[in-house]
């Protein structure tokens, strides 16, 4: 049970990230003019509801309580508040790069977790499958950074 316990743990700070992850990008979306890059960022926020609720799921199963709110500690959260402090600029740019600088931190994060190869079988899945989205969502991003310059 206390496997089952540290596993809930893990699953839950990346709950939290994902929510704070979630929560920028919607706060992005509000403070964007370009069309493409405001679908971009609504996409990821859908991303990111959806990894809190597939990552809830799996806490369930572990028969602990998920985490229902983000958290304001972490390097991640930090991240996410970097990118909401540049909101008031408006400077679409800046926003994508703190959005791939912000994505290669949880990057780490899923990558430290997924390093524990004793994981039950169906939560590494789900972590791999979240994992490559985040990889996808950092090279959409550099793609749009790039059509910018």
């Amino acid at each position: 049970m206390k496997y089952e316990k540290e596993i809930s743990n893990k699953l839950n700070e990346l709950i939290e990230k994902n929510i704070n992850a979630k929560d920028g990008y919607a706060r992005a979306i509000e403070k964007v003019d370009n069309s493409e890059i405001k679908r971009f960022f609504k996409s990821r926020a859908e991303e990111r509801a959806e990894f809190v609720k597939e990552l809830r799921s799996e806490v369930w199963n572990n028969g602990e309580i998920p985490e229902n709110s983000g958290n304001i500690t972490g390097e991640l959260h930090r991240n996410w508040m970097s990118l909401k402090s540049l909101f008031s600029s408006n400077d679409e740019e800046a926003m994508l790069n703190e959005t791939i600088r912000g994505e290669k931190s949880s990057l780490e994060e899923y990558n430290e977790i997924l390093s524990n190869t004793t994981l039950p079988l169906n939560i590494s899945n789900l972590l791999r499958k979240q994992r490559n989205t985040i990889e996808a969502t950092i090279k959409e991003a550099e793609n749009y950074e790039v059509v910018m310059s």
